[in-house]
């Protein structure tokens, strides 16, 4: 067998004092032999340095103003050294093996440049929630192709990694979007190489008050369908990603309203209002 790949892990940080250790943990207690683990922070303050500080030895970090998500994770992107790089959210998590699995895939697979695999939806508590929007997911993924991306955001970005030579060709993410970059990024992905899906648990994306799924529904839905017109030139396909916002807005809201009864949600998503959707139809 070949040798395992350097990996190189990126996590951007900014005030998830409350989650950044379980998602540190969850990374280091992959024990990959070869990883480069780098931590961004946007100059926190809450609890989060002295989290930092406490694992030190077993990660690269920094902590300096920045302007947003997307510049930290491109300043680790050029800061990466890894074969195999990907971004974990400072509140997302990894599933037990992932790294190892991700390793061993990319070693034994050298045709294969870009990869996705499965991820479950948990709360801030860590309870897994909308299980319908994950085997939704689930359902596309093995369906994967650049048309049905090009009307839904299939690919959950916590467990998707890629070779770092795409980063040379394609560069880093669009620093002038703070929601949906990493679908834009997708997007452009996608013009240069395919994307391979495997039908394994990977991650964890944390839905809470403070996260932007939790808290900017809207604008994330927005971005995506604003995103979809830079990329898509066929009529009918924008038409059935406008149709497909709508049928998910009203998913969501549904879900949503169940958490609530629930009360595995802190605090309703914003409302996601027809004027974002634009008028549905096929021209």
């Amino acid at each position: 067998m070949k040798a395992l790949p350097k990996i190189t892990i990126i996590t951007p940080s900014f005030n998830q004092g409350d989650y950044i250790e379980e998602t540190i943990e969850s990374v280091l207690s992959q024990n990959y032999p070869h990883l480069e683990y780098i931590v961004l922070d946007g100059g926190s303050t809450d609890n989060t340095i002295k989290v930092l500080q406490k694992h030190a030895d077993n990660i690269i970090w920094h902590s300096e103003s920045d302007n947003g998500q997307s510049d930290a994770l491109n300043k680790g992107f050029r800061m990466a050294t890894g074969e195999i790089i990907a971004f974990l959210n400072s509140d997302d998590r990894y599933e037990p093996g992932a790294l190892d699995y991700i390793g061993r895939y990319f070693s034994e697979n050298p045709h294969v440049d870009w990869l996705s695999g499965r991820c479950r939806n948990i709360n801030g508590a860590g309870e897994e929630i909308r299980k319908p929007i994950m085997h939704y997911k689930n359902f596309w993924l093995r369906f994967s192709s650049r048309r049905v991306l090009q009307v839904l955001n299939y690919v959950s970005q916590p467990a998707t990694f890629w070779r770092r030579k795409l980063f040379d060709q394609v560069g880093g993410l669009d620093e002038g979007l703070h929601y949906a970059m990493d679908y834009d990024y997708w997007m452009r992905l996608g013009q240069n190489c395919k994307l391979k899906t495997v039908d394994r648990y990977l991650a964890h994306f944390r839905i809470h008050q403070g996260s932007k799924a939790g808290s900017s529904a809207s604008a994330q839905f927005e971005s995506e369908l604003l995103i979809a017109q830079r990329y898509v030139g066929s009529r009918l396909l924008m038409g059935m990603h406008r149709m497909h916002t709508a049928l998910i807005v009203a998913v969501y809201q549904v879900l949503l309203h169940r958490e609530m009864g629930n009360g595995h949600s802190e605090r309703p998503a914003q409302s996601i209002t027809s004027t974002m959707l634009g008028e549905i139809n096929l021209d």
